[in-house]
């Protein structure tokens, strides 16, 4: 991110032995940066991925949580939907748009995920050394789906916890129509994929 989060964390790795950051000459897209902290992980041997927004949309105390239910999951999604709808902040115009296509991935990808493409999730890095990361196409928010689906049809264990999602109450969305219209196109994609079973 071009926010000034990188001098943040370059100040912290002083005192923190424990951080590292990953550095890119610009901005390639969302999708590209997952793949490539998930690459980091499975080649340092980590055993599990926590993926998480850094605006504290995504509570940090949750990920205890899914460091308890881990063990017997491979995939757990930090859910808006599965108990209700959990989230804050909110237009109810954009709350919409998410619970319906949430609505619209799971009927095509048949992947039983209330939140789909919810952004908090915990992943063992065995289950993403299964997967060709090089394959991925989606750039924006469709990511979530089309890594969550791959999982699911790799056979292993995906479930979902419940979490509260409150929205940033600064900055900028990066929601635009090219990333609404991406995450259209992708699940017939990905409906395709399923049935000739080529994931």
């Amino acid at each position: 991110s071009p926010d000034g989060t990188a001098d943040i964390v370059r100040s912290m790795l002083k005192t923190n032995p424990g951080l590292h950051l990953i550095e890119r000459e610009c901005k390639l897209g969302l999708g590209t940066a997952y793949i490539k902290g998930f690459q980091y992980a499975i080649k340092n041997n980590y055993d599990i991925v926590i993926q998480i927004d850094a605006d504290l949309s995504h509570n940090p105390k949750d990920i205890e949580k899914f460091i308890k239910l881990i063990d017997k999951y491979d995939l757990i999604i930090g859910s808006r939907y599965v108990n209700g709808v959990n989230v804050i902040n909110w237009p109810i115009s954009r709350l919409l748009l998410s619970y319906y296509a949430n609505c619209y991935a799971r009927l095509f990808t048949r992947v039983p995920l209330m939140d789909i493409t919810g952004g908090f999730k915990c992943i063992r890095t065995d289950a993403l050394r299964h997967i060709d990361l090089k394959k991925i196409r989606s750039q924006g928010y469709s990511f979530q789906i089309e890594i969550n689906f791959l999982i699911f049809n790799k056979g292993y264990r995906v479930t979902e916890m419940p979490i509260v999602f409150t929205d940033r109450t600064v900055g900028q969305s990066k929601m635009n129509r090219k990333i609404i219209y991406e995450a259209i196109l992708i699940v017939p994609r990905l409906f395709f994929k399923k049935i000739f079973r080529k994931f």
